[in-house]
């Protein structure tokens, strides 16, 4: 599986999974019931328009490199970069959703961010061992 389809398979599952998860954590974390499922289906639909943009990005990029595959390295930097952008978004959200400060924020979104680094990397590594690599890590 290639290109778009590849993309829309890949985020639906991926955000599916994150929604449950986040609006988990949020109610896990004190937060009203739904608030956190609002500020879960929020992100969320910031999170697919970034997966998106950024893994176009990063394939494009990936396929102008003379190492083909995917490394813990090549993964670890997608997971990185990925939930780096999705900080600057989602700290003034959270802040003014679940009405608390840009700092309570930003402590909020370093455990998800740091949460979710890790759930990236393995659904990402889960799901290339599923659907095979992408064209442009293929050798």
């Amino acid at each position: 599986m290639q290109g778009l389809k590849r993309r829309v398979v890949y985020v639906t599952m991926f955000e599916l999974i994150a929604v449950g998860l986040t609006s988990s954590l949020l109610i896990f974390g004190g937060h009203d019931v739904s608030h956190a499922g609002v500020a879960a289906v929020a992100s969320s639909l910031i999170a697919v328009v970034w997966n998106f943009a950024f893994n176009a990005m990063f394939e494009a990029w990936e396929a102008r490199q003379a190492t083909r595959g995917r490394s813990w390295k090549r993964r670890a930097a997608h997971a990185i970069g990925f939930e780096g952008g999705l900080v600057l978004a989602l700290v003034p959200l959270f802040a003014w959703w679940l009405g608390i400060t840009l700092w309570e924020a930003l402590v909020l979104d370093i455990g998800l961010l740091l949460f979710f680094m890790v759930y990236t990397y393995i659904f990402s590594l889960a799901f290339d061992r599923v659907f095979g690599l992408p064209a442009s890590a293929q050798g």
